[in-house]
């Protein structure tokens, strides 16, 4: 059976015949072909191999570096799963410290209007009090005065006969006063005349009323106008209350 494939030297019946068959030229040129065929046959073969073994080494390389890309994939995909649920919390810890800081806002909110609060009850409590020494202060003076008219049958004043000397426990009034360091100025005055037990039993609208008690006898008068910065005038003296105006521009002069 004759084969169907291309052929590759040249057919014979197109040598020349001579008289002992074929011209060796026309034969050997078809071997020659022929060979070179085999030849460049044998190369593309190699190259072949060469290029099939080429991508033999790609296709593992791939398969290396596919198995890579799955892997940093995973990987990928690990870390953004992290990275929400730490987005998450972080979301969670935010909420709940707006939360907390709401809370704590509303709480200080509370107390500053409690202390606002307990501030204005003890300043009205303060006050009333103030207004009820006050209150038994004058009545104390009107009685006082009452029983100096009543002992001496006349309604006309009477000079006391007081030689200013005091001692005991003293009530003195002073004012106005211009400001809190003013008093405390006074105050530490009549510490250093040597009174002891000194309390600040009312400061209101500018005057002071002050508790002492002298365990000496003491010329007080004197004593205060030289260790005061104040300068005052005596309204009202008495064994145990002194009542005393202070001069105030001649205060801020004394004090420059």
């Amino acid at each position: 059976m004759p084969s169907e494939g291309a052929r590759t030297v040249p057919r014979m019946g197109s040598f020349r015949r001579v008289l002992f068959g074929y011209r060796r030229p026309d034969v050997e040129a078809a071997i020659f072909a022929r060979d070179g065929h085999i030849r460049t046959l044998e190369r593309r073969s190699a190259e072949c191999e060469r290029q099939a073994a080429a991508m033999a080494d790609l296709e593992g390389e791939i398969s290396t570096l596919s198995t890579m890309v799955i892997e940093r994939e995973r990987e990928i995909r690990g870390l953004n799963e992290r990275l929400r649920e730490a987005n998450e919390r972080h979301d969670r810890s935010i909420a709940s410290l707006d939360v907390v800081s709401g809370r704590l806002e509303e709480i200080q909110a509370q107390a500053r209007g409690q202390a606002t609060r307990i501030r204005m009850k003890a300043l009205r409590e303060a006050v009333e009090v103030g207004r009820r020494v006050q209150e038994l202060n004058e009545a104390q003076g009107a009685e006082a005065t009452a029983s100096e008219v009543g002992a001496n049958g006349d309604a006309g004043p009477q000079a006391p006969d007081f030689n200013g000397i005091f001692e005991g426990l003293i009530k003195l009034e002073i004012g106005p006063l211009g400001d809190f360091s003013q008093l405390v100025g006074f105050e530490d005055a009549v510490g250093q005349v040597g009174a002891s037990e000194i309390s600040v039993e009312r400061f209101s609208e500018g005057r002071a009323t002050l508790s002492m008690r002298l365990d000496q006898p003491v010329e007080l008068l004197r004593e205060l106008d030289e260790l005061s910065t104040l300068d005052f005038k005596v309204r009202h003296t008495a064994p145990d209350n002194l009542i005393l105006d202070v001069d105030e521009d001649s205060g801020e002069q004394r004090a420059a």
